[in-house]
């Protein structure tokens, strides 16, 4: 059913391997806990949360659209951590075969506040087991920030988990547990295998209580973009209920396997049945780079800062909207293809760019080491440039007290101003 050659690796190999737990740190734009926007007269929220938190959430826009020609995310066999079923059940039967393989996530935490104050946090979510060793999968934004993961079984045993990898990006976690016993396994199914209107099921853990919950609805609509704080990930939309701490817990197809990762609900008090799970093919890619690196590879770089070059600043200097190149790194991808200080980014292949969101979406499309011809605005004319990616390597975290970060303010020194959102690394 897959096919998967660059990841054709045995999963006992993994196994072997002891991933490297040291905490890595992928460079990504926040993902959002709750995001809010104005609609119909009234506050419409898309809740990512995992549950109660004390921690303060940032509240940016967030856009939904199609996402054309999304490539096909698939896997080998021998990467198949159990086998597909093939008979159609119902969903009590689903509920039957799958609840002890999905597990209850908690964590503690400390963050800082808007005003620097540090405040402890407490917060829930689900997972599911993929592995009777006791790796498990759960949203990043369910563990972000954590100092301690709690793992709780159908049973009520409760254990305590390590993280493996954490890819913000993509909002995709992974678990390990230690256990004597073999422990129950989900198996995968293929979410490119999905057509609107088939019937899914959800089970977790909504409001961090109500635990082992299952909720039925329908594949709403497939290849969303969700935007969330500039970093957009490609969903599918059902109507399957998901609230506060299902977020980590698996999406079935109706012969058992998981097709999804519930992720996001985007409501309000006129709108109903909003709700997304990142499709399981595109999360297996990171589980398993999270499983032999510890991080995602792979990941194109340019090497640049760049700042939204948005429509009023734009048109007061009688410039195309895009993304204003402020720094060039040395001896980066960019550098090396002819990408200069002051160039506006509005084209990536195909896709016409106009903000840092657009950019980041045409990038998932490639790889370290592709070749794509970028279109640039230079000194009152359009120039295209061959560039060949670098690969996006993770930061590594340190106990050593992290220096005060530099806003790059790409219009200094042109006498342009300051632009609405400097300084962000591609």
């Amino acid at each position: 059913m897959y096919e998967h050659e660059e990841y054709n690796v045995q999963i006992e190999e993994i196994n072997k391997k002891k991933p490297n737990r040291v905490a890595l740190k992928v460079t990504a734009a926040a993902m959002a806990v709750a995001l809010v926007a104005g609609a119909a007269g009234g506050a419409v929220g898309f809740y990512m949360g995992s549950g109660d938190q004390t921690a303060d959430s940032t509240t940016p826009t967030l856009n939904i659209t199609q996402t054309p020609n999304v490539q096909a995310t698939s896997l080998d066999n021998d990467l198949d951590l159990a086998p597909a079923h093939d008979d159609l059940l119902t969903p009590a039967e689903v509920y039957e075969q799958n609840v002890n393989a999905v597990v209850a996530v908690t964590t503690e935490g400390v963050t800082t506040n808007d005003w620097g104050q540090l405040s402890r946090f407490a917060s829930s979510g689900s997972g599911f087991i993929i592995t009777d060793d006791g790796y498990i999968v759960t949203n990043h934004h369910v563990i972000d920030d954590a100092t301690n993961i709690s793992v709780i079984l159908t049973s009520g045993e409760t254990l305590e988990a390590e993280l493996v990898g954490s890819d913000e990006e993509n909002d995709v976690a992974l678990l390990k547990v230690d256990v004597a016993d073999k422990l129950p396994v989900v198996s995968l199914g293929d979410s490119e295998d999905l057509q609107v209107g088939d019937q899914v099921v959800a089970i977790g853990n909504p409001l961090g209580e109500l635990t082992n919950t299952l909720t039925v609805g329908y594949v709403s609509a497939l290849d969303r973009e969700i935007n969330t704080d500039g970093t957009p990930i490609n969903m599918l939309q059902t109507d399957a209920a998901i609230n506060a701490g299902n977020s980590g817990g698996p999406l079935f197809d109706m012969y058992g396997n998981v097709i999804g990762i519930t992720t996001a609900k985007y409501a309000s008090d006129t709108i109903e049945g909003l709700n997304f799970a990142i499709p399981i093919n595109d999360a297996m890619y990171i589980v398993y780079d999270l499983l032999e690196y510890g991080y995602v590879t792979s990941r194109p770089y340019m090497g640049v800062s760049v700042g939204d070059m948005d429509s009023v600043t734009a048109s007061y200097y009688s410039l195309p909207v895009g993304v204003y190149v402020g720094e060039v790194e040395a001896g980066g991808a960019a550098e090396k293809a002819g990408i200069q200080q002051g160039d506006i980014i509005i084209g990536l292949g195909d896709r016409e760019i106009t903000c840092y969101t657009d950019l980041s979406a045409a990038l998932k499309k490639y790889h370290a080491g592709d070749t794509a011809t970028m279109t640039l605005y230079r000194a009152g004319a359009e120039v295209e440039v061959e560039i060949t990616f670098d690969e996006r390597l993770p930061e590594v975290e340190t106990e050593e007290p992290a220096q005060e970060e530099q806003s790059v303010n790409p219009f200094e020194g042109f006498g342009w101003g300051t632009a609405p959102n400097p300084g962000t690394a591609q």
